[in-house]
Protein backbone atom coordinates (compact mmCIF):
# COMPACT_ATOMS: atom_id res chain seq x y z
CA UNK A 1 0.00 0.00 0.00
CA UNK A 2 1.19 3.46 -1.10
CA UNK A 3 2.50 5.55 1.92
CA UNK A 4 0.24 8.68 1.54
CA UNK A 5 0.15 9.73 4.75
CA UNK A 6 2.69 12.26 5.28
CA UNK A 7 3.25 13.90 2.02
CA UNK A 8 4.36 17.80 1.74
CA UNK A 9 2.98 20.76 0.41
CA UNK A 10 5.48 20.11 -2.96
CA UNK A 11 4.48 16.21 -3.43
CA UNK A 12 1.02 17.66 -3.27
CA UNK A 13 1.55 20.29 -5.77
CA UNK A 14 3.64 17.51 -7.97
CA UNK A 15 0.41 14.90 -7.85
CA UNK A 16 -2.25 17.52 -8.32
CA UNK A 17 -0.21 17.98 -11.58
CA UNK A 18 -0.30 14.38 -12.07
CA UNK A 19 -4.09 13.97 -11.21
CA UNK A 20 -5.01 17.09 -13.28
CA UNK A 21 -3.04 15.66 -16.78
CA UNK A 22 -2.98 11.77 -15.72
CA UNK A 23 0.86 11.60 -17.01
CA UNK A 24 3.50 13.83 -17.41
CA UNK A 25 7.39 14.27 -17.73
CA UNK A 26 9.73 16.28 -15.09
CA UNK A 27 9.83 19.10 -17.65
CA UNK A 28 5.97 19.38 -18.08
CA UNK A 29 5.85 19.23 -14.19
CA UNK A 30 8.40 22.40 -13.73
CA UNK A 31 6.48 24.16 -16.20
CA UNK A 32 2.96 23.37 -15.25
CA UNK A 33 4.77 24.37 -11.12
CA UNK A 34 6.41 27.92 -12.83
CA UNK A 35 3.86 30.05 -11.89
CA UNK A 36 4.30 29.16 -8.24
CA UNK A 37 7.38 27.61 -7.63
CA UNK A 38 10.81 28.02 -9.76
CA UNK A 39 12.00 24.77 -9.37
CA UNK A 40 14.53 22.76 -10.86
CA UNK A 41 14.33 19.71 -13.34
CA UNK A 42 16.76 18.22 -10.79
CA UNK A 43 14.36 18.52 -8.19
CA UNK A 44 11.22 17.33 -9.72
CA UNK A 45 13.19 14.22 -10.72
CA UNK A 46 14.35 13.66 -6.95
CA UNK A 47 10.86 14.47 -5.31
CA UNK A 48 9.34 12.33 -7.70
CA UNK A 49 11.82 9.10 -7.66
CA UNK A 50 11.52 9.40 -3.54
CA UNK A 51 7.36 9.43 -4.18
CA UNK A 52 8.06 6.28 -6.49
CA UNK A 53 10.44 4.67 -3.46
CA UNK A 54 7.03 5.18 -1.61
CA UNK A 55 4.85 3.64 -4.30
CA UNK A 56 2.75 6.71 -4.93
CA UNK A 57 3.99 7.35 -8.53
CA UNK A 58 4.88 5.62 -11.30
CA UNK A 59 6.58 6.10 -14.17
CA UNK A 60 7.54 4.24 -17.84
CA UNK A 61 9.78 5.15 -20.34
CA UNK A 62 8.88 7.21 -23.79
CA UNK A 63 11.11 8.60 -26.06
CA UNK A 64 14.32 8.11 -23.26
CA UNK A 65 12.05 10.18 -20.86
CA UNK A 66 10.17 8.99 -17.82
CA UNK A 67 6.66 9.84 -17.83
CA UNK A 68 5.18 9.86 -14.55
CA UNK A 69 1.40 8.87 -13.10
CA UNK A 70 -0.14 8.85 -9.79
CA UNK A 71 -0.73 5.45 -8.39
CA UNK A 72 -3.14 7.10 -5.59
CA UNK A 73 -5.97 8.72 -5.88
CA UNK A 74 -6.78 12.13 -4.52
CA UNK A 75 -9.70 11.13 -2.33
CA UNK A 76 -7.41 8.16 -1.41
CA UNK A 77 -4.61 10.88 -0.04
CA UNK A 78 -6.88 13.11 1.60
CA UNK A 79 -8.74 10.15 3.38
CA UNK A 80 -4.99 9.00 4.42
CA UNK A 81 -3.55 12.41 5.25
CA UNK A 82 -6.31 13.22 7.69
CA UNK A 83 -6.70 9.61 9.39
CA UNK A 84 -3.17 10.24 9.92
CA UNK A 85 -3.70 13.86 11.42
CA UNK A 86 -7.00 12.11 13.41
CA UNK A 87 -4.99 9.41 15.01
CA UNK A 88 -1.98 11.83 15.93
CA UNK A 89 -2.77 14.77 17.03
CA UNK A 90 -6.73 13.63 18.48
CA UNK A 91 -6.02 10.25 20.07
CA UNK A 92 -8.54 8.95 16.64
CA UNK A 93 -11.02 10.92 18.51
CA UNK A 94 -13.39 12.14 15.13
CA UNK A 95 -15.73 14.46 17.20
CA UNK A 96 -12.50 16.11 18.75
CA UNK A 97 -11.13 16.84 15.26
CA UNK A 98 -14.84 17.93 13.94
CA UNK A 99 -15.15 20.17 17.00
CA UNK A 100 -12.01 21.87 16.78
CA UNK A 101 -12.43 22.33 12.95
CA UNK A 102 -15.41 24.40 13.67
CA UNK A 103 -14.43 26.23 16.90
CA UNK A 104 -10.85 27.38 14.82
CA UNK A 105 -12.44 28.69 11.77
CA UNK A 106 -14.91 31.31 10.67
CA UNK A 107 -18.00 28.54 9.65
CA UNK A 108 -20.76 30.15 7.58
CA UNK A 109 -24.18 29.46 7.69
CA UNK A 110 -23.99 27.30 4.35
CA UNK A 111 -21.12 25.37 5.76
CA UNK A 112 -23.19 24.27 8.79
CA UNK A 113 -25.77 23.62 6.21
CA UNK A 114 -23.75 20.88 4.67
CA UNK A 115 -21.91 19.29 7.73
CA UNK A 116 -25.46 18.65 8.90
CA UNK A 117 -26.48 16.90 5.41
CA UNK A 118 -23.29 15.02 5.09
CA UNK A 119 -24.11 13.62 9.12
CA UNK A 120 -27.32 13.20 7.97
CA UNK A 121 -26.31 10.47 5.05
CA UNK A 122 -23.55 9.17 7.38
CA UNK A 123 -26.28 8.03 10.12
CA UNK A 124 -28.45 6.68 7.31
CA UNK A 125 -25.83 4.42 5.65
CA UNK A 126 -25.44 3.32 9.21
CA UNK A 127 -28.95 2.56 9.63
CA UNK A 128 -29.42 -0.03 6.32
CA UNK A 129 -28.49 -3.41 7.10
Amino acid sequence: MPDTTQLTELQLALLRVLWTRGEATVADMVEALRPERDLAPTTVATLLSRLEKRRVVSHTTRARQYVYRARVSEGAVRASMVNGLTDTLFGGDVAALMSHLLDARAVSPGDLDRVRDLIARAEASLEKP
